[in-house]
C-alpha cells in the first residue's frame, strides 16, 4: 500500500494498480491476481476460508450491538466506530475456545469467563471518553438498569466544552442474544442540567426491562448544548458527546 502524492486523486483501477480514497487520504494498492473462485475452493486457502468466515461473524455481531444503540450513537459516535467495534467482536469471538477453526463466534465467546470484561468501558465517540470527561463516581443496579449520581455539580463534574451551557444524560439497558442475532433496548428518562454550581442527585431509569434473553448491556450517555435565546443547541454536531458501555451483566 502506497500513499498518492500530487494535485491529481484518481480513484478505480488502472492497469495492476487500485486508487482508492480513505480518510487517511489517497491510497494505491496493487491488483489482487487471485480469483474468488480460487479463494473459496482452492486447499491452499483454507486459512483464509477460514479467517473469512470468522470475521463475518464478528462483523454481523458488531452490526448487531451498533444496531441496538443506533439511537443513542446518532449523537455519541466517531468514524470509525464500525471497525472498532467489529475489532471488540473479534476479541471476544477468540473466548470460544470449543468451537473448531473458523466457526468461533461472539455467540459462543461471550460466555467465557471475561469475555463480558472486554465490552464494559467501550466508548463509542473515542474523541470523547466518557471517564475523561464525567468525573462524578455513579452506581449501575444491574436488576433494575438504574443509574445514580448522588451529590453532582455540573461546573466541577463535567469537563464540558468552550460555549456548552447545558448537559443532558441519559442510559439505557440493553439486552443483546449475540448466539441467536435479536437484541431489544429500553431507554431511561433525560435529565437536562444547566452547566452551574448547583448541587443535585439524578436518577436514570429504564421505561422496563428490555425483552428476551442475552447479555445485559448497561449504556450511559453525556450530550452537551449550547443555549441561545431560550433554545438548546448540539455542540458541532455531536463531536463533544460521550456514550459508553459502563456495565454489562
Amino acid at each position: 500500500m502506497a500513499k498518492l502524492k500530487g494535485i491529481i486523486k484518481i480513484e478505480g483501477t488502472l492497469d495492476e494498480l487500485t486508487f482508492y480514497k480513505t480518510q487517511d487520504g489517497h491510497l494505491v494498492k496493487t491488483k489482487s491476481g487471485v480469483s474468488g473462485d480460487r479463494i473459496a475452493n482452492d486447499p491452499t486457502f483454507q486459512r483464509t476460508r477460514e479467517n473469512g468466515s470468522e470475521f463475518g461473524a464478528a462483523a454481523s455481531a458488531g452490526k448487531l450491538l451498533r444496531d441496538t444503540v443506533r439511537t443513542l450513537m446518532l449523537s455519541a459516535s466517531d468514524n470509525r466506530i464500525t471497525a472498532r467495534v467489529t475489532q471488540l467482536m473479534t476479541i471476544i469471538k477468540n473466548y470460544d475456545t470449543t468451537s473448531a477453526r473458523g466457526e468461533r463466534t461472539v455467540g459462543v465467546g461471550i460466555a467465557a469467563a471475561g469475555a463480558t470484561d472486554e465490552l464494559k468501558n467501550f466508548d463509542f465517540n473515542i474523541n470523547a471518553i466518557i471517564s475523561s470527561i464525567f468525573y462524578k463516581p455513579y452506581s449501575v443496579d444491574t436488576a433494575t438498569g438504574v443509574i445514580s449520581i448522588t451529590g453532582l455539580v455540573p461546573i466541577n463534574d463535567i469537563a464540558a466544552p468552550t460555549g456548552a451551557t447545558h448537559v443532558t444524560l441519559r442510559g439505557a439497558w440493553a439486552k443483546v442474544d449475540f448466539a441467536g442475532g435479536t437484541s431489544s433496548v429500553e431507554y431511561t428518562n433525560a435529565v437536562n442540567l444547566p452547566i452551574d454550581g448547583t448541587s443535585g442527585n439524578v436518577t436514570l431509569t429504564p421505561a422496563a426491562v428490555p425483552a428476551g434473553t442475552g447479555t445485559s448491556v448497561f449504556l450511559f450517555a453525556v450530550e452537551f448544548f449550547q443555549e441561545v435565546n431560550g433554545v438548546q443547541y448540539t455542540l458541532k454536531n455531536g463531536a463533544y458527546n460521550a456514550l459508553s458501555i459502563v456495565e454489562v451483566a
